[in-house]
């Protein structure tokens, strides 16, 4: 049986007005480094964001989405970002911004299956 291990997690939320302060989750991110594990899960609907902004360009806001699971692996085409340290890629992704995208509060917990951990945060706060 694993080891029982900290983690920490972010939503990531599409913030269409910030003056409206109204956001859709659109993707988690998990980071445990006791496991090595820095992953992330994104799903944007695209008809919540039409609802909220209806001029919102749902195919760009997709496109800066899908960078971030690449940060989150490393991807060398991800750019520079993806070059850090896993420490320094969760805090990158989950420093305050005031960009359409826009991470949550960090938040902490533990677990003994990272992978685990965001499936069932994908599931909770992606998809429901």
């Amino acid at each position: 049986m694993p080891a029982p291990a900290t983690f920490d997690y972010a939503l990531l939320r599409v913030v269409p007005r910030v003056e409206r302060q109204e956001f859709i989750n659109a993707g988690v991110v998990v980071f445990c480094l006791e496991k090595r594990y820095l992953a992330a899960r994104i799903h944007l609907d695209p008809a919540r964001l039409k609802a909220l902004w209806p001029e919102a360009d749902a195919d760009l806001v997709q496109q800066h989405l899908e960078a971030i699971p690449r940060i989150c692996a490393g991807d060398p085409a991800a750019g520079p970002i993806a070059k850090l340290s896993q420490r320094e890629r969760f805090h990158w992704l989950t420093s305050p911004r005031s960009t359409i995208i826009q991470p949550s509060p960090v938040h902490t917990g533990v677990c003994e299956c990272a992978e685990g951990v965001l499936d069932r945060l994908a599931k909770q706060f992606l998809l429901a």
